[in-house]
């Protein structure tokens, strides 16, 4: 055979081995021209009688992560184009024809007369996963970078290649859901207990292990395809069944509140399929899948949480001119929480740090986070001793500037204050070299002032990390005026060595992420003080999409910070700057009542020493008034909540803060956790259209003031039909 992404091999007792292994790439994804492929090996093997099964495997350090999104992409595209010629009723059948092609395909493997086995190491999964739960048998290497599992919900999409139907067949009802829910990724031994995977065996045994069981069942089927075969949790319709689906709607509802489609579709493809013979069962995930592909939910999740947040991790914004940094060595000046967070990701890319503080004690201090982080790890099995004695050599805590020598890049973590921040410029630019950059990483003071303290601001840029730097994806990229291409480059380069997101931003207060939260936060504090029901506000943050509620959210990153940066505004920009509610009602929780937020226990929320955080009784009787919840219109709550970061985005763009839609999708997504299914916060201003948007904004202009009217380029937007991403696309055409 002819093949390109695989290499087959048969040996001296029959047994055929497929290795995935696509040139050019770093990873194996699943593409038209790997499908026709895999198609004629399950001909070859079962056309030659002396091939007794077949093995696929890797000729990569992983199996696979999964299909190529951009061919589904492409399948939407192509519907909207035989809509447009040919009909929609000619559109919906080849849509459904070629999303089906991968599920028929397997169902050809697992049914063709022979067996195969899936030898998997490192990651396997989505469509790649689907395919090795349609081979007879599955082992995995015990190796800690193996795992298996279905994440195509965090794309927007579910399972389509029969693993909702399969999985299903294989584990409990109730875990089958979670898993696919969450999109987790199983280890190992967890996959085996659970039946997804047959054995779990060292990485060196795996082929051998995989033939072995191949030649002692040479007539093995899969467990659904035999008489008598038997649901793991009992049939739908038997009391055991139905000690499962009422209360998985409701977690269903509570986890998702309807938000996504393709939850809901997981929900409905098991249910009927676990009541059908497993042919039938596929068909109805793929009328599902099918569904699903064509929402502007999955539209909108592929492009921003997979296309584009790759685009920008592959160095999108990255001036092409100006070549690859050689980062060996990063210097972080600040040991307090965000610097040792700093230091943390920076030391575990494996890359030299110098953590420098006012003094030694400080410097350990901050080091000794990194200790902590590496602990919780071994704790849980993830990292051995070894990989934090390595981490830790890897940082040198100093109270003396000039360690600093020799570094590439310097990240600045200090106080936010502008003195500070001025005098640690001049200590370090005093003993570093000429070439090196230094990034600032403040979340609130412009770049261009700051970088009026440098001597050389061609080499100053802004960093900006949130909180906590080990778990949070985004980095905001700041340009001050006079930054040059090698300190951008150089920035996106250490980003991308820490296997963060970056988004390239220009300056202006509070950036673009903190001026959208700032608002939402904002939107929260207003509806308080109008007399809403503080538990209202914070349901209507989830129902929207939101991680938390607004207020829930001042809590985690203090009230009293938010009073700072009101007054901050107030002074640098006038009283019109900001509104006077909800100054009033943060200088009577900070100032009169001293509850700065969940870190002294005392915030919107009361936080005991047991039990789960409640709202503050006394948020009543400090607002002073109360609407009658049945008088509350909740979908106009939830609407003000996105409206207000929308809006602010858009504004953000107009004003050339933010460039691209790209990036203030993911960086809405990642950075502040903007309602997923959405895909941001331009695509959810793009979904609406213009004019719809626009007139929303009007309408809650009208009843609530100022801060909702449309800026001017939405206006426009509005009456010529443009959108973001089409606007986009054409200049960059």
């Amino acid at each position: 055979m002819n093949l390109t992404n695989f290499r087959f091999e048969t040996d001296a007792d029959g047994i055929a081995v497929a290795t995935w292994d696509m040139p050019g790439r770093s990873m194996n994804v699943i593409t038209p021209e790997v499908m026709e492929e895999l198609d004629r090996i399950v001909d070859k093997v079962v056309s030659d009688e002396a091939i007794k099964g077949c093995v696929v495997t890797s000729g990569k350090e992983s199996f696979s992560g999964g299909a190529d999104l951009t061919m589904l992409q492409g399948l939407r595209d192509l519907y909207v184009k035989l809509a447009k010629e040919k009909g929609e009723a000619v559109a919906l059948q080849n849509f459904f024809d070629e999303s089906r092609k991968l599920s028929l395909l397997y169902r050809k493997l697992e049914t063709c007369g022979k067996p195969f086995a899936a030898a998997i190491h490192g990651v396997c999964l989505g469509g790649a996963f689907e395919l090795s739960l349609a081979c007879q048998y599955r082992v995995v290497s015990d190796d800690a970078a193996t795992r298996v599992g279905l994440p195509e919900i965090k794309v927007g999409l579910f399972p389509g290649g029969g693993g909702t139907q399969r999985v299903a067949r294989l584990m409990q009802t109730g875990d089958a859901l979670q898993m696919m829910f969450k999109g987790e990724q199983v280890k190992p031994l967890p996959a085996r207990n659970s039946g997804l995977v047959h054995a779990v065996v060292p990485r060196a045994e795996l082929i051998q292990n995989a033939k072995d069981w191949l030649k002692a069942n040479p007539q093995a089927t899969q467990p659904w395809d035999q008489k008598g075969f038997k649901l793991p949790s009992n049939k739908v319709h038997s009391p055991a069944g139905m000690q499962i689906w009422p209360p998985a709607n409701a977690i269903y509802r509570r986890e998702t509140n309807d938000n996504y489609p393709a939850a809901r579709a997981i929900l409905s493809a098991v249910y009927e399929g676990l009541q059908l013979p497993i042919d039938l069962a596929l068909k109805v995930e793929s009328r599902y899948f099918a569904k699903i592909l064509r929402t502007k939910e999955a539209a909108s999740m592929i492009r921003s949480l997979f296309v584009s947040m790759q685009e920008l991790n592959k160095g999108a914004r990255r001036p092409a001119d100006v070549p690859p940094s050689k980062l060996k060595k990063v210097g972080v000046v600040g040991a307090g929480f965000m610097g040792a967070g700093i230091a943390y990701v920076t030391a575990l890319a494996g890359l030299e740090v110098v953590l420098v503080d006012r003094d030694i004690e400080a410097a350990e201090k901050g080091k000794a986070h990194s200790h902590k982080l590496v602990s919780d790890q071994i704790m849980k099995g993830r990292a051995k001793t070894a990989d934090r004695d390595a981490l830790l050599a890897r940082i040198k805590a100093s109270a003396d500037y000039a360690d600093l020598k020799g570094c590439d890049l310097i990240v600045e973590a200090v106080f936010e204050d502008p003195k500070v921040k001025a005098e640690v410029i001049a200590k370090v630019e005093a003993v570093v070299g000429p070439r090196t950059i230094f990034g600032s990483n403040t979340s609130t003071l412009p770049i261009t002032g700051l970088a009026q303290s440098s001597q050389r601001p061609k080499n100053f840029i802004g960093i900006h990390f949130f909180s906590p730097v080990e778990k949070m994806l985004l980095v905001e990229v700041i340009m001050a005026k006079k930054t040059g291409k090698k300190a951008l480059a150089m920035a996106l380069d250490f980003v991308r060595a820490i296997r963060k997101t970056p988004i390239v931003v220009n300056d202006t207060r509070g950036f673009y992420a903190n001026r959208c939260v700032g608002n939402y936060l904002r939107e929260g504090h207003l509806m308080l003080m109008e007399g809403v029901p503080p538990a209202m506000i914070e349901a209507a943050g989830k129902q929207a999409g939101m991680p938390v509620g607004p207020l829930s959210l001042n809590d985690e990153v203090a009230i009293d910070l938010a009073l700072k940066i009101v007054k901050a505004t107030k002074a640098q920009l006038g009283d019109a700057a900001v509104d006077p509610q909800q100054e009033k009602l943060l200088v009577a929780m900070v100032e009169t009542n001293g509850r700065l937020g969940r870190k002294n226990r005392k915030g919107f929320y009361d936080y005991p020493e047991s039990g789960p955080k409640r709202l503050w009784p006394g948020l009543a009787d400090l607002v002073g008034k109360r609407l009658d919840p049945d008088s509350v219109d909740m979908e106009e709550l939830k609407q003000r909540l996105l409206v207000t970061q929308a809006l602010e985005a858009a504004k953000t763009y107009e004003e050339g803060v933010v460039t691209d839609p790209r990036e203030a999708d993911v960086g809405s997504i990642i950075g502040f956790g903007f309602a997923p299914f959405t895909g941001g916060t331009l695509s959810y201003i793009d979904n609406m259209g213009a004019a719809a948007f626009v007139k929303l904004c009007e309408r809650l202009a009208k009843k609530h003031g100022e801060r909702f009217k449309p800026n001017r380029l939405l206006k426009r937007m509005a009456r010529t039909g443009e959108s973001f991403y089409a606007t986009a696309e054409a200049k960059a055409a």
